[in-house]
């Protein structure tokens, strides 16, 4: 089998971290949580979704593309994108052809999806826009960790390897809020779904929710509270799923958090939280993957953020790049992630890591994909 391209790692732990997912890919728990946030709703911050209002449903379409597939009834149209087609459409090709289960949490999305879900009491309404320091009230944070931990325990005691994905539209920027306000210094590393990020109005919209919060100016390498700044300029999956991580992963379980610069700053979120001595643990027990056009783009830095992680909590985190690509034979909407658009979401990145390791050619996934984008346009 061909390694997987690394990012961050030693090759052993790396190989180590690889193994039960080998052993039995069909059998991992899957997990997709849907969150909304605001500052979604902020002009040129998102491509998840043409226009804001386009983008309040974005969440819902992509999880009935991948429970229902591409020719499955699907209530919510899928937002038109300036360009592509939706990652979940990539995500969906694998849970089908690898037989797994999506469990589908709804955090709090402005529009619900017509499927089988789980929507956690309290969790009804989008966060605030990061850039006002009061996205969300420390008692809802509190409940998700809460949650987190109870589902991570239960998960972990499982044994069975859990994969973490998203879909939260504007995400990318609480990430980076998030990152910022843990104190790195993470602007210009930052990813999106816009074919060149938007660092300058992200940075500024951080800059005034933590202002905001009273958390400014915050200083690399500084230490502040990550729940008072998860509740300034996060977003509900954040909390979450980093509770998650610490729970599971200090179980045994191994985790696989499907994303890129989102999933980088749970991993930070968990490391705050963890104690100094469980850190260890969890830098072994969890990877970050991610797609090619994440870790290829020239605008981010996917790699030199996951180093700066590990530097700032003295761990050393584990991160993938899935080797799918797709070449000109493909349809116009999947060859536009080669031309920067979209690039990540709903798990695809984690998700075709995933048929690599259990022995699939990413050259066959890109030919199913290209079938059901075909059916899907």
């Amino acid at each position: 089998m061909r390694p997987l391209r690394r990012l961050a790692g030693s090759e052993v732990a790396a190989e180590r971290w690889c193994r039960p997912w080998r052993l039995a890919p069909g059998a991992s728990e899957v997990l997709l949580l849907l969150a909304a946030t605001e500052t979604a709703a902020v002009e040129g911050i998102s491509a998840a979704g043409a226009t804001p209002a386009s983008r309040r449903q974005t969440a819902a379409a992509d999880a009935e593309l991948l429970l229902q597939g591409p020719a499955g009834w699907r209530p919510h149209s899928l937002p038109p994108l300036p360009a592509g087609v939706s990652p979940a459409l990539i995500s969906q090709v694998v849970v089908a052809e690898l037989g797994l289960a999506p469990l589908v949490v709804d955090l709090g999305c402005a529009v619900a999806p017509a499927i089988p879900h789980l929507r956690l009491a309290g969790q009804r309404l989008p966060a605030h826009c990061l850039s006002s320091g009061a996205a969300m009230a420390a008692e809802r944070v509190e409940a998700l960790l809460r949650q987190g931990r109870l589902w991570g325990e239960r998960l972990g005691r499982s044994g069975r390897p859990l994969l973490i994905a998203e879909c939260v539209p504007g995400g990318t920027s609480c990430a980076q809020g998030l990152l910022s306000g843990l104190g790195l210094a993470v602007e210009g590393l930052v990813s999106g779904s816009m074919p060149a990020p938007v660092h300058d109005l992200k940075a500024e919209l951080v800059r005034r929710g933590l202002e905001a919060a009273g958390l400014a100016p915050a200083h690399p390498g500084g230490r502040l509270d990550p729940r008072r700044v998860v509740a300034a300029v996060g977003d509900p999956m954040q909390p979450l799923a980093a509770a998650l991580v610490v729970a599971a992963a200090g179980a045994g379980a191994p985790v696989l958090l499907a994303g890129g610069s989102q999933m980088a700053a749970v991993l930070a979120l968990a490391l705050a939280l963890a104690p100094a001595e469980r850190r260890p643990i969890i830098a072994a027990q969890v990877a970050i993957g991610t797609t090619a056009w994440v870790a290829d783009e020239p605008g981010s830095d996917l790699a030199r953020l996951l180093a700066d992680i590990g530097a700032h909590w003295g761990v050393e985190p584990l991160g993938f790049a899935a080797d799918l690509r797709f070449g000109p034979d493909c349809h116009s909407a999947l060859r536009d992630y080669e031309r920067g658009y979209v690039k990540e979401g709903v798990g695809a990145g984690g998700l075709a890591l995933l048929w690599q390791l259990a022995g699939r050619d990413p050259r066959e996934l890109a030919r199913a994909c290209d079938r059901a984008c075909r059916l899907l346009l």
